[in-house]
């Protein structure tokens, strides 16, 4: 299935798309026009991985260290650590002038409450419970942490982007993880403008004035977070072909996805500039759901990931431009410290839909419905979902399609209830690729049930294996272990990875510092 057929029509219709109404505002100049990737349905990114929450709440919120475009950790809240005790207690120390959207000072305490919220949250983050003895303010800067065995990869466990283990006040942090904050209040360089949200339509970001920087040149999310704007509008563009336009015609400024096939149109368009910020880019994944049957059964599993085709599928989304995508992907992106070939057959070996029914039909597969949740609004998302799911249908499989917007779908994906309660069986998402190098960083390889990821896997194997990999000092040992790892994986499949794919992303020719990073970040940026 080709991407471009699908689209056709909507490219040879951009240049008559009419104009989207200019903002009422004044000072055009400092105020930046953002096209998302979807719909913002919530500002809490230790509430869910959904990738516009994460790309808004660096926005709003800080984290203790920061990555640069090479993924290495920095301090960012904190001024340094003290490591002690053999690796086993870190001193972190807060930096001076720190504080909260709202006047208040930041403290050691807020930051252990909402380092204890994220810890319920994230894989690596459950992790960490298991190995601390304890976390504990030392007065206003100081955060302590006892761990049982060390660990040091801490902070870059405490750099991460998804979910993001971002600070806030103590009494949002105490906020169940499993509920969204009341409010949002963080301490970066951009508040977040409440009164102004309209869900499907605007957000807005303004200045915090009273932000002081890091002094060093920003890098990604590390360094100073100098903003030269005064205020960034998320304007919410379902449609590609209506975003471009807007890009074009200057009424917006940033499109952070635009679709392949819109690529040519953009890059001949004057003032216009198509660049590839992100040089990890996504690793789309389809995820059952663990909690019901069939998708309860391996062996359908199997078959599922059988019927999906992952090189149709990235040229279902990119087109004829092969350097865009790479497919087929195992359980670790293609060049990681963990990649290998075991079990690679798996995506490897093409299967005809006679062969993947059979397979059905041995695991006892007597055609159950299986609802699919499809994404509308998200562009990529759609093209995927539509074409994984004319795949599954080839195979026999009784699909139900159930088309959504993504917000929907975030909200939805919490659900353990059974299909004919508003349950759902299998959905795709993307996560950050530079995230899918190891064990530790691959949130979707986690298996261990109510703690896990949407669709809850279990899978005590997997789990041992991933602890052997972090205990493991030799990196030979680490590579034969995160084989095994893939090599359960897939006997088991948490989900069926469906490739990697580079978006390019396109701006206005008088935005300049964009810097390059897995997500879109808006301080250094400047418009002239």
């Amino acid at each position: 299935m080709k991407r471009r057929s699908l689209l056709a029509t909507a490219v040879a219709t951009v240049a008559a798309r009419p104009a989207l109404a200019q903002p009422a505002l004044g000072g055009r100049a400092k105020t930046l026009v953002f096209v998302p990737q979807g719909n913002l349905v919530t500002m809490d990114p230790v509430w869910t991985t959904a990738a516009v929450t994460r790309c808004a709440g660096l926005m709003v919120f800080e984290t203790l260290y920061g990555r640069d475009a090479n993924l290495r950790p920095h301090p960012q809240m904190v001024e340094g650590h003290v490591i002690e005790d053999d690796g086993k207690r870190w001193v972190m120390t807060l930096r001076e002038g720190l504080s909260w959207h709202d006047g208040t000072p930041v403290l050691a305490r807020d930051c252990v409450a909402s380092l204890n919220r994220w810890m319920k949250r994230d894989p690596i983050g459950t992790f960490l419970t298991g190995r601390m003895d304890s976390l504990e303010a030392d007065g206003d800067r100081r955060i302590v942490w006892r761990l049982k065995k060390p660990f040091v990869g801490l902070a870059n466990a405490l750099a991460k982007t998804q979910p993001s283990p971002v600070m806030m006040p103590e009494r949002l942090a105490n906020t169940d993880p499993f509920k969204q904050i009341p409010e949002v209040v963080g301490s970066g360089p951009f508040r977040w403008v409440q009164a102004e949200y309209n869900s499907g339509n605007r957000a807005v970001f303004v200045k915090n004035d009273k932000y002081v920087p890091r002094g060093e040149a920003a890098d990604y999310a590390s360094g100073g977070y100098r903003v030269h704007v005064d205020r960034v509008e998320w304007k919410i563009i379902p449609d590609a072909a209506t975003a471009a336009n807007a890009l074009v015609t200057g009424e917006v400024d940033w499109v952070e996805m635009p679709l392949p096939d819109l690529l040519p149109l953009l890059r001949k368009a004057r003032d216009v500039k198509v660049g590839q910020l992100d040089p990890y880019g996504i690793y789309p994944a389809l995820r059952p759901n663990f909690m019901h049957p069939p998708l309860d059964n391996p062996a359908i599993r199997r078959a599922i990931l059988a019927a999906v085709d992952q090189v149709e599928v990235m040229t279902g989304l990119m087109g004829d431009d092969t350097e865009a995508y790479r497919a087929p992907v195992g359980y670790f992106i293609p060049g990681s410290e963990a990649a290998s070939e075991v079990g690679m057959e798996a995506v490897r070996t093409r299967r005809s839909p006679a062969e993947v029914r059979k397979m059905l039909a041995d695991a006892g597969y007597r055609g159950e419905k299986l609802v699919v949740m499809h994404p509308t609004d998200q562009p990529f998302y759609d093209a995927i979902t539509s074409v994984y799911v004319s795949q599954l249908r080839k195979v026999g499989l009784n699909i139900d399609e159930q088309s959504m917007d993504w917000g929907t779908i975030v909200q939805r994906r919490n659900s353990k209830e059974p299909l004919e309660k508003g349950g759902w069986s299998l959905f795709m998402s993307g996560f950050p690729a530079v995230d899918q190098g190891n064990p530790i960083l691959a949130s979707p390889l986690r298996t261990n049930g109510d703690k896990a990821w949407y669709g809850w896997p279990v899978n005590a194997k997997i789990e041992s294996l991933r602890e052997q990999w972090i205990d493991a000092t030799d990196p030979a040992e680490q590579k034969r272990i995160a084989e095994e790892i893939q090599r359960e994986a897939f006997s088991f499949v948490p989900y069926a990875p469906l490739g990697q794919y580079l978006q390019a992303t396109a701006w206005r020719s008088n935005l300049s510092g964009l810097l390059r990073g897995p997500v879109p970040v808006f301080w250094n940026v400047q418009k002239s």
